[in-house]
């Protein structure tokens, strides 16, 4: 992420735009802003400073309290690159625990509600994000009392996901009196931006009309990440892999949406390869279970490494040769997982151990980018990894394939130019 505008002549010509944009003001309403490094954090920072660049007077409400640090406190309210950041108090406990996590989690929707209330003006517009979750209801409530419209941006559904992942009642009398609030507020919205095609599919299939659903995938920074010749980044050597060595890899956050067992059986049937290896560079809720089975195991093939700082994403994404992306089969719809656009940004191919019919599978054939492979199919996937380590050539075209799916349909301007037509069509009462 860019670091944004702070000098005072940079205010001064933001301010000098706004006034010259006759329209409603845009509020977004997320838990986490600039500077916090979170994925939603970093997709609502790049799209808000780009309209204020485009002459739209932005605010965020957001939480004083930091992603990667509970503890600490951000300002109460600053100007950050022409955007107004409106910070509220809430608990702070952290992502250690659920009970924790849903303190949080609760504690935003009042506060968020309250700031609406004070800050909203008739006609303004309120862009919900999904984190926390359902958000969408206390913005739709307080869109109503003030007279404002509202989009919703969609980066997941609950309470389906959590009864996905386990909280069984959720999928039955508890989830539907939320799903129906939920549903309300998506019907209530002037628009609702879906992250992909299947959610887009489920929307439509919980009622929402068609004409207020739009597809905007999220992005990532394509003109930072840009493919490294296979071999060359300079962290394989430092990682102790060799240039031959063909490197499968995962990068980011290996959580409860996501499996490893079919990664954990490709390695076990290629131990005896010793010029494969199986790169894990990130953290999340499986990756400790992950590294704990692989000692057990004695998979001397499958390394591990922590996230990486920022400004290392380029190299860290070219030392794969290839990476592979997870996702449960009964998430399709739910969520996408969005470092598949980093991994084809960095021009590698894509093992994607989904669904066959799910949103990146789909991509991945369409676009000649990758393999699918259905999840716990081990065989497959190590048949996979050997079909490309033995070929290459035809390894590295998939990569080339996978840039150019970026550059033709998912670069960050395409995506931050299809928001700005997105909200001149709600100004305008034309959305499609």
């Amino acid at each position: 992420m860019r670091p944004p505008p702070s000098s005072a002549s940079t205010t001064t010509r933001f301010a000098a735009l706004r006034a010259d944009v006759a329209g409603p003001r845009l509020i977004f309403v997320n838990r986490f802003f600039h500077p916090d490094h979170s994925a939603t954090a970093q997709l609502l920072t790049d799209l808000c400073l780009f309209l204020a660049r485009e002459g739209w007077d932005v605010h965020v409400v957001a939480s004083r309290a930091r992603y990667e640090d509970p503890s600490a406190r951000l300002p109460a309210s600053e100007e950050v690159g022409g955007v107004h950041v409106h910070r509220v108090r809430t608990t702070a406990f952290g992502r250690g625990n659920v009970a924790g996590r849903a303190a949080d989690y609760l504690s935003f929707y009042p506060a968020a509600f309250a700031a609406l209330l004070k800050i909203l003006r008739r006609g303004d517009i309120v862009i919900a994000k999904t984190d926390p979750p359902l958000l969408s209801v206390a913005c739709a409530a307080a869109a109503r009392i003030k007279g404002a419209r509202l989009v919703n941006w969609l980066q997941d559904l609950y309470p389906e996901v959590a009864g996905e992942l386990g909280m069984a009642a959720l999928k039955g009398r508890l989830g539907a009196p939320l799903r129906a609030l939920r549903n309300a507020s998506l019907k209530a919205a002037a628009a609702n931006v879906a992250i992909g095609d299947r959610m887009a599919e489920r929307l439509q299939a919980q009622g929402v009309q068609a004409d207020r659903i739009a597809v905007i995938h999220n992005w990532t920074d394509d003109e930072a990440i840009i493919p490294v010749p296979p071999g060359q980044s300079p962290l394989r050597a430092a990682w102790k892999i060799a240039p031959a060595d063909f490197v499968v890899g995962y990068s980011g956050n290996l959580g409860r949406a996501h499996e490893a067992e079919t990664l954990l059986g490709a390695a076990r049937a290629l131990r005896t390869r010793p010029e494969i290896k199986f790169l894990f560079i990130g953290g999340g809720h499986h990756s400790g279970a992950l590294g704990r089975r692989v000692t057990d195991e004695g998979l001397s093939n499958v390394l591990f490494q922590p996230y990486q700082p920022r400004e290392m994403l380029n190299q860290s994404l070219a030392a794969p040769d290839v990476h592979w992306v997870s996702l449960l089969p009964a998430l399709e719809g739910l969520i996408v997982p969005s470092k598949f656009y980093g991994a084809a940004a960095a021009g590698r191919p894509i093992i994607a151990v989904t669904d066959a019919d799910g949103e990146l599978a789909r991509l991945v054939r369409a676009h000649g980018c990758g393999v699918v492979v259905e999840p716990g199919d081990a065989a497959a996937m190590a048949a996979a990894i050997t079909g490309l380590a033995g070929d290459r050539q035809a390894c590295a075209a998939k990569g080339q394939r996978a840039r150019a799916m970026i550059e033709a349909r998912f670069t960050r301007g395409m995506a931050l130019e299809a928001w700005a037509s997105l909200l001149r069509g709600v100004v305008g009462g034309r959305v499609r």
